[in-house]
């Protein structure tokens, strides 16, 4: 997907305007119908039982955003989009819309990626939070004393390879050939439970520490 693969730095030459607007206009259209979603509410009351259990599967026991109605099995952007335009008489989200904005191509594109993101969206923010964690360790201090040999949740090769490099860092280990982000996670796990005690006072990430 051209507006995934690209980012500003693409604008060094690397793309022609026709390209970049095309970006923007896609990622503006993305980021603007997921915010729709989310804050677009159907309540209960206005949308019959009968309606909801043909296009949801069953009754909704009280208001939900249309972007959590997205996010249960077996439902699209067009299902949600006629559930909305039931129960509000008319609908903010409409894939009629996005075609007569976008062009059809361009509109299959960004309702495409506004599934995946809705859908997956607690994922991904795991995934945020899982690099934001790792870069808040990047410069914990690995104590000078580690025996690595005792990390018994680490592979022999690897308990080797970092007792032959001592990195004075986790984010130094992390970039050590060989040494994986599970490898990283295992090590991590293994200084917070105290087996260490030279580490204790560097535990917790910068953030916490500041807390």
């Amino acid at each position: 997907m051209l507006y995934v693969a690209l980012g500003p730095e693409a604008r060094l030459g690397l793309v022609d305007d026709a390209r970049w607007s095309a970006f923007n206009r896609k990622r503006d259209a993305v980021a603007r119908e997921t915010q729709r979603l989310k804050s677009t509410w159907v309540h209960p009351g206005l949308l019959p039982s009968a309606v909801a259990e043909r296009l949801l599967g069953k009754a909704i026991e009280h208001e939900y955003s249309l972007a959590d109605l997205l996010r249960r099995p077996g439902i699209d952007f067009d299902r949600v989009a006629e559930v909305d335009r039931i129960a509000r008489g008319d609908s903010v989200v409409s894939r009629e819309t996005l075609v007569r904005q976008l062009g059809s191509v361009c509109a299959r594109s960004v309702i495409e990626q506004v599934e995946i993101a809705t859908r997956y969206a607690g994922y991904i923010d795991k995934q945020n939070e899982e690099v934001a964690r790792a870069a808040a360790y990047e410069q914990l201090k690995l104590p000078e004393d580690l025996d690595y040999a005792a990390v018994s949740a680490l592979s022999f090769e690897v308990r080797q390879k970092l007792a032959r490099h001592r990195p004075a860092t986790l984010g130094q280990a992390a970039r050590l050939s060989g040494i994986t982000p599970a490898a990283v996670s295992l090590l991590l796990v293994h200084l917070k439970k105290g087996r260490s005690k030279s580490f204790a006072a560097n535990a917790k990430p910068p953030h916490d520490a500041a807390a």
